[in-house]
C-alpha cells in the first residue's frame, strides 16, 4: 500500500508517496494545486533523508510550475 507524507521543506503542498515495487521503493514527490497534481521528482531510495540534489530539484521544479501558472 502506498504511504504519502508531507514534505513541507520543498513546498507548500508538496508530499512524498512511497510506492513499493519488488526489491525498490520509489518515491514520487509531488504538489498538490487547485486544478492539478504536479509531479516534481519520481526516484529510488533507500534511506529515510531526502537527498540534497532531490529537494534542490523538486523546489526549482516548482518554483518554475507557479511562475507559468501565475502568467497564464
Amino acid at each position: 500500500m502506498p504511504a504519502s507524507r508531507p514534505l513541507p521543506e520543498v513546498g507548500a503542498n508538496c508530499h512524498e508517496l512511497r510506492v513499493v515495487d519488488r526489491d525498490v521503493t520509489w518515491r514520487i514527490i509531488y504538489h498538490v494545486a487547485a486544478d492539478a497534481i504536479v509531479i516534481l521528482d519520481v526516484f529510488s531510495k533507500k534511506t529515510r533523508t531526502l537527498p540534497g540534489r532531490v529537494a534542490t530539484a523538486a523546489k526549482r521544479r516548482l518554483k518554475e510550475y507557479l511562475r507559468v501558472v501565475r502568467e497564464e
